[in-house]
């Protein structure tokens, strides 16, 4: 199993940054990809980036060009930058890892934390 634990998030005002972090315990070395989902409230959980073991990065298209993902392999974390933020990108921000073999295959969140943006 693996464990993931948010650090960061809070309030921001419109065009602010704020950078989040997450630290992975645990069957880490069973993880491939790491990343980031949000989910406002009323709405469904969304992908928000996604950051491969290779070090490939997807990002939605909602926040392209405005949010950056890295990952520390040797630290176990995984990082979003998120810069030019909108009142729209306020909710709850959770980690994510997939684990792939030798261990079960298993999607993983973290308990997440809040990001409010505004206006």
């Amino acid at each position: 199993q693996v464990q993931l634990v948010e650090s960061g998030g809070g309030l921001v005002q419109a065009g602010g940054s704020l950078p989040l972090s997450c630290h992975a315990s645990g069957d880490t070395a069973c993880i491939a990809d790491m990343g980031w989902f949000r989910q406002a409230p009323g709405k469904e959980r969304e992908l928000v980036a996604l950051i491969r073991s290779s070090g490939n990065t997807d990002y939605a298209d909602f926040v392209k060009g405005r949010f950056t993902t890295s990952r520390d392999n040797a630290k176990n974390t995984v990082s979003l930058q998120m810069n030019s933020l909108k009142p729209e990108d306020t909710a709850v921000y959770l980690c994510y890892a997939r684990t792939t073999r030798p261990c079960k295959g298993t999607n993983y969140w973290g308990q997440g934390t809040q990001v409010t943006v505004s206006s």
